[in-house]
């Protein structure tokens, strides 16, 4: 990997920098693939159902409206929300999980880890210029995105990567935004999507005490018809709009106080972005319910075991017989590891892409 992630200025640009970080991703061809990978329920299942690209908008939509009423960088926020996808693979978390053992299964003990490779196809995977790898964006966009999740510090890291980003800080608070916005974001779509597949309804939900605060708020403005369609619509806007209220109102304080930026990374650090302690237990408790009732629902998990099968032969067959790798990938085999290179091919791919594939590679799946 490059010692060096930035290249050069640009002398003149109506831009600031972070918007045209921004303008770089949502030209990139990683960003486009989104639109046709899982995010929980495959592409193919519907029109309605949210995928990686729908995600990454409404995670940038609500991390804007959130630095926006803080007086933080939004554009630097929309542009660390557009990228912290790009390094999923088709098939969703079991396509990644099932590309990090095939790795480890073969040796590498840095397996596969999606957050990283969003970080990889920015500053590495994209080829947009001549001379160097990468979409050349700023220090801060780069940061955001490798620092996606705490902890930041990661066995799999390679050196250089510490010396350049010192993983022992946190990054931006427009960062720690994004990560938030993110949880924000997947709650209350999966909640929106899941109810109106069928596969789990408001009942189910119902453990959470949020939950019943939201179907009460929904009940008072006359809605009273759970199996309709404008029920499900206004819960998911009361949803959002509470969750968002009350991270802002925790956090606004600490925002206008901290000096987290520079803070060194303990145990005992509270960051700055966040929600009161009551509503992160709630918080918690609903994605329990979601991981049992909906992401572990049979209907799910076949499908999902249809994608980790695709996965695991598309690996299989391409290390078996390189020369089915595209001519992009298949001349980086001189020069990089071969296994790496069909592992970046494979999370590069949409989830039609690679269902096609296998299907070439052994029949229809």
């Amino acid at each position: 990997m490059e010692a060096n992630y930035r290249f050069y200025e640009i002398d003149k640009d109506f831009r600031n920098p972070y918007a045209r970080d921004r303008d770089r991703v949502i030209h990139s061809g990683s960003f486009r693939k989104l639109e046709y990978k899982t995010q929980v329920f495959l592409n193919q299942e519907g029109d309605f159902f949210r995928t990686r690209l729908t995600h990454s908008i409404e995670v940038s939509q609500i991390a804007r409206s959130i630095t926006s009423h803080l007086g933080l960088n939004e554009s630097l926020a929309e542009a660390i929300a557009l990228s912290h996808d790009l390094g999923h693979t088709p098939f969703g978390h079991i396509g990644g999980d099932t590309l990090d053992e095939c790795l480890k299964d073969d040796g590498f003990v840095n397996g596969f880890e999606h957050n990283f490779q969003s970080f990889r196809v920015v500053s590495s995977l994209e080829k947009r210029y001549n001379g160097f790898n990468g979409l050349n964006l700023t220090f801060a966009t780069l940061e955001g995105i490798l620092k996606h999740s705490y902890p930041y510090k990661k066995s799999f890291l390679p050196p250089i990567i510490d010396e350049q980003f010192n993983l022992d800080t946190h990054p931006s608070i427009e960062a720690m935004i994004v990560d938030r916005a993110d949880e924000i974001a997947y709650i209350t779509h999966d909640i929106d999507d899941g109810v109106n597949s069928g596969l789990i309804s408001f009942d189910d939900l119902q453990e959470s005490e949020l939950i019943i605060e939201i179907l009460d708020k929904v009940k008072k403005e006359g809605v009273l018809q759970r199996d309709d369609e404008m029920f499900r619509y206004r819960f998911v806007s009361h949803l959002i709009n509470h969750l968002v209220y009350s991270l802002i109102e925790y956090s606004k304080d600490r925002v206008d106080n901290s000096e987290i930026m520079c803070a060194k990374i303990d145990s005992k650090t509270e960051l700055p972005i966040g929600f009161e302690p009551k509503l992160e237990t709630e918080i918690k408790k609903l994605k329990k319910i979601l991981f049992s009732k909906l992401y572990q629902h049979k209907d799910i998990m076949v499908k999902m075991f249809a994608g980790k099968q695709a996965i695991r032969g598309l690996y299989s067959g391409l290390n078996e017989e390189p020369k089915m790798l595209p001519t992009f990938y298949r001349t980086q085999l001189s020069s990089r590891n071969k296994h790496r290179v069909i592992a970046d091919y494979i999370a590069s791919m949409s989830d039609r892409h690679a269902l096609s594939f296998y299907n070439e590679m052994y029949g229809k799946l």
